[in-house]
This record gives C-alpha cells, sequence and structure tokens, in this order.
C-alpha cells in the first residue's frame, strides 16, 4: 500500500484556499474523484455559489452533500475514491453550532473526523477557513464559532500530514516545512 498524505488548506474568504485545493485534488487523480459538500444553501445567493462550484468541478467529480456526519461519509466514499475533497470544516461548524451541538460535542465529532481520517484508503483535502485574523465579533453565537473555528483547525491541522494557508491566491506550505514555508502553483502538493 502506498504512502496516504491528507492535507489541510486553510485561508481567509477568497484567499483561493478552494481553487487550490481542487487544484491538488485533480493533481492527485484522474477520475474518482469525491467532493464531500458541507453546505446547506438556504438563499437564492448560496444556491448560485454552490452551482458554480459544481459547474467548475466538471463531471469527472462526485458530489456527496453531508452537512453533519462527514467521517460517516469518508468511511463510505473512500472505497470507491481515489481522492477525496471536504469543503469545508467551517461550514460543518456552522451546521453542528445550528444543530445545538456545544464545545464538548463538536470537538467529540472533530475526533470521529479524525477516526475517519486514520481509516481512509484514499487521500483527503478538507478545507476551512481561518477565522482568527479579525475583530472580537460582537455577540455570542459570533465569538463561539470563531474559537470552535480555531480549535478544530488546531485539532485537524495536528492530524494531517500537510497543512497549506493560501493568501491572496498564494498557497504556503506550513506543514510540514523546514520552517521557512514552501510556496505551491497550479494545487501542487
Amino acid at each position: 500500500m502506498t504512502d496516504i498524505t491528507h492535507t489541510l488548506v486553510l485561508g481567509g474568504c477568497r484567499s483561493g484556499k478552494s481553487s487550490f485545493a481542487k487544484q491538488a485534488a485533480d493533481n492527485t487523480a484522474m477520475d474518482k474523484k469525491i467532493y464531500l459538500a458541507t453546505c446547506v444553501p438556504t438563499d437564492r445567493e448560496m444556491k448560485e455559489r454552490v452551482k458554480r462550484h459544481q459547474d467548475d468541478r466538471g463531471p469527472d467529480w462526485t458530489t456527496i452533500e453531508e452537512p453533519v456526519l462527514i467521517h460517516e461519509a469518508i468511511d463510505r466514499a473512500c472505497a470507491q475514491a481515489k481522492v477525496i475533497l471536504v469543503d469545508c470544516l467551517t461550514l460543518w461548524i456552522t451546521n453542528l453550532l445550528v444543530h445545538g451541538k456545544d464545545e464538548t460535542c463538536i470537538m467529540a465529532a472533530v475526533d470521529l473526523l479524525v477516526g475517519a481520517l486514520n481509516r481512509s484508503t484514499c487521500p483527503v483535502i478538507l478545507v476551512s477557513n481561518e477565522v482568527g485574523y479579525g475583530i472580537v465579533p460582537e455577540n455570542s453565537l459570533a465569538r463561539q464559532f470563531r474559537d470552535m473555528a480555531g480549535l478544530v483547525n488546531q485539532r485537524v491541522a495536528r492530524a494531517v500530514d500537510k497543512v497549506v494557508v493560501s493568501m491572496a491566491g498564494i498557497p504556503v506550505q506550513i506543514k510540514p516545512g523546514s520552517g521557512r514555508g514552501r510556496s505551491f502553483g497550479n494545487g501542487e502538493l
């Protein structure tokens, strides 16, 4: 069995993280690519955004929509996939919060996700927003979300082989690394 590498791709909004992750997945496999979507589109703009993402992926991708139980979706999908792209963990956290989950439950869900990564027979690329660079939010739910996103990102970053941060469309590998980081072009991992 070959080495399987799992990657976390972080970045802010419109940082290029999803494009980089898709290119990395495309570079990993020509077919049997699974896109695990955590988004629950609730308005017209979000539905249009989802449609654009689907059109950008093309016919060589299979989409699985799973807003909460992503560990189960990874367990099922890895048997038929050559690569799985999970987009995104921050929407997953939102879904968990909307379902009334507290920090203990969310971190238990992260442990289930890490277990699925450990069992996966194909590479998994996970996308997440880095939300800790902004101001302290004014309301409790927004602060809870920001804090959970940071904790989830830390836990997943420890569990994966590689972490890439995308800023202004420039991906830089921060794990593993020599301390200097490594810049990539065209979704190269």
